[in-house]
């Protein structure tokens, strides 16, 4: 492979047609920022219409907002926004709760439709690098029902959540990217064996949702939930999403059913009666502002519409995290790197991730936290994930093609660089792990 050069990162900037998109955000001066995965950018338009609302909306025409300012119908009108990124129907997707609460809700509905279609299915199937939040919503509905959690070590090979998919197994819960790896399930593959098996599918979309095409319907999954506040950019714990298969949605109840999801909730009746539709999966008053800001985020992906959408922006990802690794590879050679992220375009999101390894290129648990706050030091924003047993810890980079550019990742491997020949990880502010890592 030809050594690749800053000359040659500036030449793809100046020929992608996707770097305007990067005018929408409000990026720190001196700052990459590779860390959208976790937390994304803030909008421009932001601020500003986050305190229209505060100002005008709350602050002059106080509760007339709720029908003269639509905050009423918010979540509704961001779910239909957030539904044309993961290949929902308008009115199929509603902004709201958390991804942990939302879990709750489609995972306890699933349940009750397995419970009636097949009711000797007494089994939840997911990973155990599956993302802790959701094992334990899991863990906690399987005591309450009488199910049990079983996990597989998973490698993030479809054959082998496939082979696990055996006659008990009723649900199965997958993160279509996995949070610490980067591995991407096929959906479509995955949950076509799943029906074929007799279970129901729960897919969680906090690491695909604006990062990766998403095809829930063409996929036929059965439930979804998703993260506002990464690749959607809506701010700090900004409202999740949830999503329903319309063969599915009013057949029950979700458990929290709270007036928000009453099918007449200004009736103000004593009896509940589920709206129809996904607006059943609201529960109590909604977060008007952070709604808002999330609106705000999603609507820059939204921008990507004419130039390609979705499968511009994968195009774009992809040619990021190829160019990182092989950036990587090239310089950082011999400096006890390794990597985690699946090369294969097919089985990759939108991050890159390294592990620390020996002289050997066996995987050592030492290193990686105090790497990436020396990179963060520098302005190159990672995050640092305790690992497994395979990969005891892990260095993650995250790569937002709405706002990243090909010299920001030459730049970025650069200071990786720095970072590792002058063992500048080593000083001890870099090895002193804040509560946030």
């Amino acid at each position: 492979m030809n050594t690749i050069t800053l000359t040659d990162c500036q030449a793809l900037d100046a020929a992608d047609p996707l770097l305007e998109l990067r005018l929408l955000y409000d990026l720190p001066a001196g700052t990459i920022y590779l860390d959208g995965n976790s937390l994304g950018v803030m909008p421009r338009t932001a601020p500003a219409r986050v305190a229209e609302a505060v100002t005008a909306e709350w602050g002059r025409d106080l509760i007339q907002s709720w029908n003269k300012a639509g905050w009423f119908a918010l979540p509704q009108k961001v779910g239909d926004k957030i539904a044309r990124l993961i290949g929902a129907a308008p009115g199929e997707v509603v902004a709201t709760d958390s991804t942990s609460v939302n879990l709750f809700k489609v995972l306890s509905a699933a349940l009750n439709i397995a419970a009636l279609d097949a009711p000797g299915r007494k089994v939840v199937l997911s990973e155990r690098s599956n993302f802790p939040t959701d094992l334990y919503i899991a863990e906690a509905l399987c005591k309450e029902r009488g199910y049990t959690l079983r996990l597989m070590d998973n490698d993030g090979s479809q054959p082998k959540v496939l082979a696990e998919l055996a006659p008990d197994v009723a649900v199965l819960m997958l993160t279509h990217v996995n949070y610490r790896t980067g591995a991407m399930h096929n959906m479509a593959a995955i949950t076509a064996a799943a029906h074929a098996a007799g279970s129901l599918t729960v897919w969680d979309l906090a690491h695909s949702a604006g990062a990766v095409p998403v095809d829930l319907n063409g996929s036929a999954a059965d439930f979804a939930v998703g993260c506002g506040y990464k690749y959607l950019n809506g701010g700090p714990g900004a409202p999740a999403f949830v999503w329903a298969n319309a063969r599915h949605v009013d057949r029950f109840w979700q458990p929290l059913s709270g007036w928000w999801g009453h099918a007449a909730p200004f009736e103000f009746t004593p009896d509940y009666r589920p709206a129809a539709g996904i607006a059943r999966y609201q529960c109590g008053t909604q977060p008007i502002l952070s709604l808002k800001a999330l609106e705000c985020g999603v609507d820059t992906l939204l921008a990507a519409e004419p130039l390609g959408g979705m499968a511009a922006l994968r195009t774009k990802s992809l040619a990021l995290t190829d160019l990182f690794i092989a950036l990587v590879e090239q310089r950082c050679a011999g400096h006890g790197l390794g990597l985690v992220t699946p090369r294969d375009h097919e089985a990759r999101g939108s991050q890159v991730c390294l592990s620390r390894t020996d002289a050997a290129g066996a995987t050592v648990g030492t290193g990686a936290y105090a790497i990436v706050q020396a990179l963060i030091a520098r302005g190159v924003v990672g995050d640092f994930r305790a690992g497994d047993t395979r990969h005891p810890d892990i260095l993650r980079f995250g790569f937002t093609p709405m706002y990243l550019g090909y010299e920001d990742v030459w730049h970025a491997a650069d200071h990786l660089l720095q970072v590792l020949q002058t063992a500048e990880w080593q000083q001890p502010r870099f090895n002193q792990k804040h509560a946030v890592t």
